[in-house]
């Protein structure tokens, strides 16, 4: 058998060791890790629903009403009312015939990508795509041509390339630079090479948009210029899981063919209870967004003021480029020791000397929270 120790070894030389913080707390701004009282400005949740009392009192009642766990998978006997009804609301919020639900935004990517292409056909991706879109590109066993971030006459070339059926998948706001795909100009690239384009919107729903549809509000697209959209329920909507939506045909096709979704579990129905209640939050509180919109701009203003070069952003992901792992590690400890929260992100999460302190903002955030981060942040060194 091999031996495993070399291996850790050298991510611990490597300075890119890694290890789970535990938490002891509920997801807020203010939380308890490792037995310390911490500022967090780690979590992907982002209109601060994830400890919201109406969510976990209805995620309590479906509890009561349903159980813990589904006990079987969709298919068998573990799709409920509820589920039902969850997905008959994200289809409607959404602006599409259907949606279908998964157990996590990993499995939906990779049920897409592989239910819709096989051998002899092409996914194109940018290079900074969830790592989720990429696995299932290789898994589907189709050719995978990748062009740089951003790059739309590289994806152009690329589509030019491709062979079979073909699929441009990108994620709507890029988890890690919290900037945003030029959806309109690759929707257009596809509609012209009769290929489809899919959208991870993991990071979008929720945030942007007046009213919370995302990556595909904020462009102003429809269901023709990008006919597959997955988002995920355990960040902006404070709960747990995932969903595709789209047509009545492709979501037909993914309950019959997808294996991630004919071979795994229903989550459990209180989670949908829960997610039907932060959806209705999520749709009706808009003021969480707009708070969301303050706090990054002046964010940007006091970074810029301390001679940090920030990196386009208009989403509550703000990173800190330090480069090197070591000095990523070097700014998050010396953020901790002043109470503050802010996770390295080191390769392969990210390119290497690109690593960096990704900031995220919740719209439970307080101006006092806000000041508290710029005052630790002036001892770092830009």
């Amino acid at each position: 058998m091999k031996d495993l120790r070399p291996l850790l070894e050298q991510a611990r030389r490597d300075h890119l060791y890694r290890r789970p913080r535990v938490l002891d707390s509920p997801q807020r701004p203010e939380v308890i890790v490792d037995g310390k009282a911490m500022l967090s400005f780690t979590s992907n949740d982002y209109l601060g629903l994830a400890a919201d009392t109406r969510v976990a009192g209805a995620f309590r009642k479906g509890i009561d009403r349903w159980g813990s766990g589904s006990g079987a998978a969709h298919l068998v006997t573990g799709h409920s009312r509820a589920h039902q009804q969850l997905e008959e609301e994200l289809a409607a919020f959404t602006g599409r015939e259907r949606a279908l639900l998964f157990s996590s935004g990993y499995m939906a990517n990779l049920a897409v990508i592989t239910t819709l292409l096989g051998r002899g056909d092409t996914v194109i991706e940018d290079r900074l795509d969830h790592a989720s879109l990429v696995d299932g590109a290789r898994l589907s066993d189709a050719r995978l041509l990748r062009f740089p971030h951003g790059d739309v006459d590289a994806a152009k070339k690329q589509l030019d390339k491709a062979g079979g059926e073909k699929l441009l998948a990108v994620d709507g706001v890029f988890s890690m630079d919290g900037d945003l795909a030029d959806l309109p100009a690759l929707g257009e690239l596809c509609r012209q090479r009769d290929a489809w384009l899919m959208v991870d919107d993991a990071h979008g729903l929720g945030v942007l948009g007046i009213h919370g549809g995302g990556s595909l509000e904020h462009w102003n697209l429809d269901t023709q210029q990008v006919p597959v959209l997955m988002g995920t329920l355990g960040k902006a909507f404070g709960t747990a899981g995932a969903f595709v939506a789209g047509s009545e045909v492709l979501i037909e096709t993914l309950i019959q063919k997808a294996r991630t979704y004919i071979f795994t579990m229903a989550l459990p129905a209180a989670v949908a209870e829960a997610t039907r209640c932060s959806l209705n939050i999520l749709r009706e509180e808009s003021w969480r967004r707009t708070r969301l919109q303050e706090l990054v701009a002046r964010f940007r203003e006091g970074a810029a003021r301390l001679g940090f070069d920030l990196p386009v952003s208009s989403t509550p992901i703000q990173p800190l480029i330090a480069g090197s792992a070591e000095k990523a590690l070097q700014w998050s400890r010396l953020l901790e020791e002043q109470g503050i929260l802010v996770t390295a992100i080191r390769p392969p999460t990210v390119p290497k000397g690109s690593a960096r302190l990704r900031i995220t903002f919740s719209a439970s955030h307080s101006d006092d929270h806000l000041q508290r981060l710029l005052s630790a942040l002036e001892r770092l060194q830009p």
